[in-house]
């Protein structure tokens, strides 16, 4: 069984243990856009506690083996497969919960803006994030992702090339995309709703670290698996 030390990437980790990710999140290590770091470069600059998660990561990750927990490796599947599993699972849930999401940030603004000024900032930045991905996912779906798959079926040089072209951009999107779910991670103290936060607050608090981890996992795939391949 594989033991994970501080020469390893949070993008190898995570594409080998996916529950990494969560220990990562709790930390603020980034495994998706900044994710080609060796873990101890990430160690030495945080000032963090190497012995402990290194500990914390080997543990978990042998319980995890021994449940049998032995899940997908997206780096062993075609880029068509992978492309299908980004769409119908990342892509699908953003499609639908960005507009959802979007009501709950506008209504506890709107209701709470007025003693919690942060309310306005969380609102700007969400929907800048919003515009942000809804169009990065039309760009993906309709000029990107037939060319990967048509590269599966036909490799050239000419087609990675045209790939090259069409995918210009997309990594710089998804650190926008990082750093501004990164500043709303921030301005919320980790999306902790205050003490006496009504329902709708704790709700939109929620959903948004469940976007987070579901984005965050959506760019790895992207950035440290399907566009390194072509």
């Amino acid at each position: 069984m594989t033991t994970f030390t501080r020469e390893n990437t949070p993008a190898e980790i995570v594409n080998i243990y996916p529950k990494a990710s969560d220990l990562f999140k709790k930390n603020r290590i980034d495994f998706c856009c900044g994710g080609d770091r060796p873990l101890g470069e990430v160690f030495d600059e945080k000032k963090m506690d190497e012995d402990m998660i290194l500990h914390q990561l080997n543990e978990d990750y042998s319980e995890w083996i021994t449940k049998g927990n032995q899940g997908p490796d997206w780096s062993k599947v075609s880029n068509t497969e992978l492309v299908d599993h980004i769409v119908y699972t990342h892509h699908a849930f953003l499609n639908d919960e960005l507009p959802a999401l979007g009501q709950f940030v506008t209504k506890i603004y709107r209701v709470h803006g007025a003693n919690q000024p942060h309310l306005q900032e969380l609102h700007r930045l969400y929907n800048n994030l919003k515009v942000e991905l809804e169009s990065h996912l039309i760009k993906e779906e309709m000029e990107v992702f037939p060319l990967i798959k048509q590269y599966d079926l036909e490799p050239s040089e000419e087609l990675r090339q045209r790939i090259h072209e069409a995918n210009g951009g997309l990594e710089d999107e998804h650190d926008q995309a990082g750093d501004l779910l990164k500043e709303m991670h921030n301005l919320t103290n980790g999306f902790e709703p205050p003490l006496d936060a009504c329902n709708s607050y704790r709700i939109t608090y929620k959903r948004l670290a469940e976007l987070e981890a579901d984005t965050f996992q959506h760019i790895h795939l992207e950035n440290n698996i399907l566009f390194k391949r072509i």
